[in-house]
């Protein structure tokens, strides 16, 4: 079965919307991750440190303390699921997102072959 990242962007400051407990949302991941589990869909899940933990090695050899690319909102935590395709991976984001995580859930197929 085809692999799927499905990965949650948001900014270092604003890693939850104004007024969301933390807690609630931590227990309805943990929750869409067991069901994941259940449904034998999960390879894996983990959610990262703020992207201004990051350090970047380059090329030629060089090391840079930040993440890669500049921007608004970093990847703050991601799945990485099983599914029989790309419509079937887009229902599993839809329900992180129904569950409460509380940004939009980006799908992307890993490569094959």
């Amino acid at each position: 079965m085809p692999h799927y990242l499905l990965s949650v962007h948001h900014g270092d400051g604003d890693a939850l919307p104004d007024g969301v407990d933390p807690q609630s949302v931590f227990a309805a991941v943990e929750a869409f991750n067991s069901r994941l589990e259940a449904d034998g869909v999960l390879v894996y899940a983990g959610g990262l440190q703020p992207a201004s933990t990051a350090r970047t090695a380059h090329r030629d050899g060089e090391v840079t303390e930040g993440p890669r690319l500049s921007g608004e909102e970093y990847m703050g935590g991601f799945w990485v699921v099983q599914a029989a395709d790309d419509a079937a991976a887009m229902e599993l984001a839809k329900a992180a997102v129904a569950t409460g995580c509380s940004w939009a859930v980006e799908v992307r197929p890993f490569q094959t072959g």
